[in-house]
């Protein structure tokens, strides 16, 4: 049997050598790039479930439509049951990470440093180590599967846990990797992406009159959303989560000082409540904008929704992880994650990891060894205590 000295040495061992290996979304590279993909962290985490004799299988995520060079599937890893199972947890982190030059993993002052660190192969190293603890002490529980899901995707269309989603293999709670600071949490903002086009007429600069400044329509557009708007917004509140907010992250419109503008556009972050749903949310900001005396065409520039999650903390199995986590109150976050989507397909989830969010695709990304070491010992307790 593992004890707790030794899994923390497992987890950091682990989390070092999955740092090391690139995992970049492609996404965020050009093509052909040598760090880009999931399938060495799918590779190196299939081959050490192998020994441990666990079962593997690979998800097709993107299929011929997307096939490149690189291998981007979910990772399955199951620990059977002794007995038929009647109950199904999953652990389900994330194992693509945003762009970074260096690869190598540093400690310093009880602190690991490098890209994934914290989002989310910290998640991924103490998941995984429980879940090797467990196959290596022969403690498997009696009539519950544990099923590992390396996820792909997470960073840009969240396509892996969408694929995952869309499968037979349903659960009876789903864990969601994510740095949470160690707290169990059951619900989350959902995130909408929204293009506003105002349209406007050209004209030279020297005779504006004659033209219709599509920026300056904007700009009104832009102080009606930042101000009225998100004032709306604040009278409508979660008890978890607090209220919808919107932002204005983008500008672009004109092409030279001497011509009027006949077109401007805006892309805007609208984050979302359980409850709200994205059509009425659209049809909202149209008719908060006409009833201003303004006018655009809107456009949902995200391909698929990104919905608000909130799950039951009731539930037994929620229950349990948060006693073993010290937390009587359910936790929310602002972030949108995969658990979302999971709990649309059907398996009751919520997010758990750790690590700090403000340390997500920083710099210098990093995650305390102490949180590290903890998350394992929690998840590695959560399972041995599955019936």
């Amino acid at each position: 049997m593992h004890d707790r000295a030794e899994m923390a040495r497992d987890a950091e061992k682990l989390l070092r050598e999955l740092i090391a290996l690139p995992s970049v979304n492609p996404a965020f590279l050009p093509a052909g790039d040598e760090r880009a993909g999931e399938w060495r962290v799918t590779d190196f985490l299939a081959s050490l479930a192998g020994k441990a004799g666990l079962a593997i299988e690979f998800q097709e995520v993107f299929g011929s439509a997307g096939a490149s060079r690189y291998r981007r599937e979910n990772l399955i890893v199951r620990l059977e049951a002794k007995e038929p199972p009647k109950k199904r947890v999953i652990l389900a982190p994330h194992l693509d990470t945003v762009a970074a030059e260096d690869f190598s993993p540093r400690g310093e002052k009880g602190r690991l440093y490098g890209r994934g660190a914290c989002d989310t192969k910290g998640s991924v190293a103490a998941m995984f180590a429980a879940l090797l603890a467990l196959a290596e002490s022969g403690e498997r529980p009696r009539e519950t599967e544990i099923v590992f899901v390396g996820m792909v995707d997470e960073e840009n269309g969240q396509e892996g846990s969408r694929a995952f989603a869309r499968s037979k293999l349903k659960g009876d709670l789903a864990i969601i990797g994510e740095p949470t600071e160690l707290k169990v949490v059951t619900a989350h903002k959902g995130d909408l992406w929204l293009k506003l086009v105002a349209n406007g007429r050209a004209a030279h600069g020297a005779r504006p009159e004659l033209g219709d400044n599509a920026v300056h329509q904007m700009a009104r557009v832009i102080d009606l959303l930042e101000t009225k708007y998100q004032k709306f917004l604040r009278k409508r509140r979660h008890p978890i989560l607090g209220n919808p907010t919107i932002n204005v992250g983008a500008v672009r419109g004109g092409t030279q000082p001497n011509i009027v503008p006949a077109r401007c556009e805006i892309e805007v972050d609208r984050r979302t409540i359980p409850g709200e749903k994205d059509s009425a949310v659209q049809r909202e900001i149209v008719e908060f904008i006409r009833a201003g005396g303004l006018k655009v065409e809107l456009l949902n520039s995200k391909s698929a929704p990104c919905m608000a999650l909130e799950t039951n903390s009731n539930l037994p199995l929620v229950r349990q992880l948060m006693s073993l986590c010290r937390q009587s109150e359910p936790e929310g976050v602002d972030f949108f994650s995969d658990a979302a989507i999971i709990a649309t397909g059907g398996t009751p989830s919520v997010v758990f990891g750790p690590g700090n969010i403000a340390q997500a695709h920083t710099v210098n990304e990093w995650i305390s060894l102490k949180s590290l070491e903890r998350a394992t010992s929690i998840l590695t307790r959560f399972l041995r205590r599955l019936p």
